[in-house]
C-alpha cells in the first residue's frame, strides 16, 4: 500500500510540472491538429494525442510536452493495475478503479468530461477551447488523480486484515 501511495505522490509531482506548462500543451495540440488538418473535431482521446505526436509533431517542445502527458496517463494506468493487486476490492473500490480504467482507455471519448472545482485547468482555456477542443483532454489527469485519492481514502478506512501485502 505504501508503494502505491508513493507512486501516486510521484505522479502528482509530475502532474504539477505538467500543469505549469498547460499553455505549451495546448499549443502543441494546436500545432499538431493543424499539421494533421484536423481542426474541426475535438481532441477526444489519448490515442488521438498519441497519433498527433507520432505522425504530426515536428518540433522538440511539442514532442516533449505531448510525451509528458502520455507518460502521466501511462503511469496512472500502471498504478490502476497495481491498486487492483493491493486489495481484493469491494463494490466501492472496484467501481472507482473501473472508472479510472475507463477514463484511461486509449480509445475512450473524453470530449464530454470536465474537471470541476478545485481544479481550474479548464478555466485557463478560452470559452471556445474549453467547450469545443481541449476541455476533456485537460480534465483527464485531475479527474483520475481525484479518483485514485478517493480509492486510497476508502482503502484506509477498511480493516487491515482485508488488505493484501503489496510488497
Amino acid at each position: 500500500m505504501n508503494e502505491a501511495k508513493e507512486a501516486l505522490r510521484n505522479i502528482e509531482q509530475n502532474y504539477k510540472l505538467f500543469l505549469q506548462q498547460q499553455f505549451t500543451f495546448i499549443g502543441a495540440l494546436q500545432h499538431t491538429r493543424e499539421n494533421a488538418h484536423d481542426m474541426i473535431r475535438p481532441v477526444a482521446s489519448i490515442s488521438q494525442v498519441q497519433s498527433y505526436m507520432d505522425h504530426h509533431c515536428n518540433n522538440a517542445t511539442d514532442r516533449r510536452i505531448l510525451t509528458m502527458f502520455l507518460n502521466i496517463c501511462n503511469d496512472l494506468s500502471k498504478l490502476c493495475d497495481k491498486l487492483e493487486t493491493v486489495h481484493s476490492g469491494n463494490t466501492v473500490t472496484n467501481g472507482i478503479l473501473e472508472r479510472c480504467k475507463l477514463l484511461l482507455s486509449h480509445s475512450n471519448d473524453l470530449s464530454a468530461i470536465r474537471a470541476k472545482y478545485p481544479h481550474d485547468v479548464v478555466n485557463h482555456l478560452s470559452c471556445d477551447e474549453a467547450k469545443n477542443h481541449y476541455g476533456g483532454v485537460v480534465s483527464l489527469i485531475p479527474i483520475v488523480l481525484d479518483c485514485m485519492k478517493e480509492w486510497v481514502a476508502h482503502i484506509e478506512k477498511l480493516p487491515q486484515r482485508t488488505l493484501y501485502n503489496a510488497n
